[in-house]
């Protein structure tokens, strides 16, 4: 490695070095087919949760990471690769975090995990993508089963509820659930509190307020028709299916069902909605993500036709 290695933290309104931050991202994503830094940190990173940081070298960026919460998200540049930079960078933020420091390895690089043996990091959560291609409406379909899982959590599922009609926009099943679409400003509450519920003990997804929340309708993807919900008989909320389409592949983001609602196959009914949804909008394939130690889950995706597409690591400090 030659030249001086410096990390630059950025504030909020330096939109220049805000553009080279997400020029890199953008450069590692092209290259590596998949992106250096997830959702939730880029939330934290908009909301000032966390601090973004440049990576230079006389004067030349090199790579971008992002610190704060004990966590370490950090990425070189391609072309900047296999020089040291990325040793360098990641000791000097690992310096300013505490014990029990976290840092994500998106798709699991090897040069990544060489780095986290020599610090003394060790393997904690893996999280894996996976897909399936949908070529037709009777693709989407999925299975019975148990256990469904995606990255944002559990839902339970059994065989034997299916959608039996429509009313008003509204999906009805056997059991007189039914399945609608989320309305912006009147369902926020009751789903972030269901949400909270449902992923209690998941470090992500559990958490989400109604500021995320917000955050998350603001964006160009977010279309309330793709966000369904399920209501009992009684009008209760007690399931969801939210999804997130950009471009072709149909992401199926987060989904969940009421623990005292579970055995009743209604998981099963949001997924099959969910996934009849992405085929009506044109998607081609179907994403979600999913612990690697969910092995029930996991099981079950790969006999539905999903495949691995990424691997995740998160590391933790000893």
């Amino acid at each position: 490695m030659s030249g001086f290695l410096i990390l630059s933290a950025l504030e909020s309104a330096d939109a220049a070095a805000l553009a080279d931050f997400h020029r890199v991202a953008a450069a590692a994503l092209a290259f590596d087919g998949y992106a250096p830094f997830n959702e939730q940190a880029l939330y934290d990173l908009q909301s000032g949760l966390r601090t973004a940081y440049l990576v230079l070298t006389e004067e030349i960026v090199v790579g971008a990471a992002l610190g704060g919460r004990g966590e370490i998200d950090l990425v070189i540049s391609p072309e900047f690769r296999r020089r040291g930079y990325g040793r360098e960078a990641f000791r000097e933020l690992a310096a300013t975090e505490p014990n029990g420091l976290t840092a994500w390895s998106h798709g699991d690089h090897p040069a990544a995990r060489a780095l986290a043996t020599e610090l003394r990091f060790v393997a904690a959560r893996t999280l894996l993508e996976l897909r399936k291609p949908l070529v037709a409406a009777g693709e989407a379909m999925i299975g019975a089963g148990d256990g469904i899982e995606t990255a944002a959590g559990t839902a339970q599922t059994t065989t034997g509820t299916t959608p039996t009609g429509t009313a008003a926009g509204a999906s009805a099943l056997a059991g007189g659930e039914t399945i609608s679409a989320f309305r912006v400003g009147i369902d926020d509450a009751e789903w972030v509190a269901l949400n909270a519920l449902v992923f209690a003990t998941h470090p992500e997804q559990g958490a989400i307020t109604a500021a995320d929340l917000t955050a998350r309708q603001a964006e160009s993807w977010f279309n309330a028709d793709d966000f369904l919900l399920l209501r009992d008989a009684a009008g209760r909320l007690i399931g969801y299916n939210w999804l997130k389409v950009e471009g072709t592949i149909g992401e199926i983001y987060v989904v969940g069902v009421h623990a005292d609602a579970a055995g009743r196959g209604l998981g099963r009914a949001l997924m099959q909605a969910g996934l009849q949804r992405l085929v009506a909008a044109g998607c081609t394939g179907a994403a979600l993500y999913v612990e690697a130690d969910s092995l029930g889950p996991v099981h079950l995706y790969r006999n539905l036709g999903f495949a691995d597409h990424t691997v995740d690591v998160q590391y933790r400090r000893l």
